[in-house]
């Protein structure tokens, strides 16, 4: 079941699970952000590490629907 309003699926067939990764700015950043008000929600705290030259990040998402209960 789904929220009042809420769709049962993510836009544009885009997956019910991803994984955002870059390097830790301000695009990196937007970028989490427009799949939140796409209405996706954080799974878990964001991975961090070094490539020796920049901090890389990675953040988990999953569609609200795809929650497991």
């Amino acid at each position: 079941m789904t929220p009042e309003g809420a769709r049962p699926a993510p836009p544009d067939g885009l997956p019910t699970y991803r994984v955002l990764t870059g390097p830790d700015d301000a695009a990196f950043c937007r970028r989490v952000s427009e799949a939140i008000a796409l209405g996706y929600l954080l799974q878990g705290g964001p991975a961090i590490t070094f490539d020796g030259e920049q901090v890389i990040v990675a953040q988990a998402l999953i569609w609200p629907s795809a929650q497991v209960r």
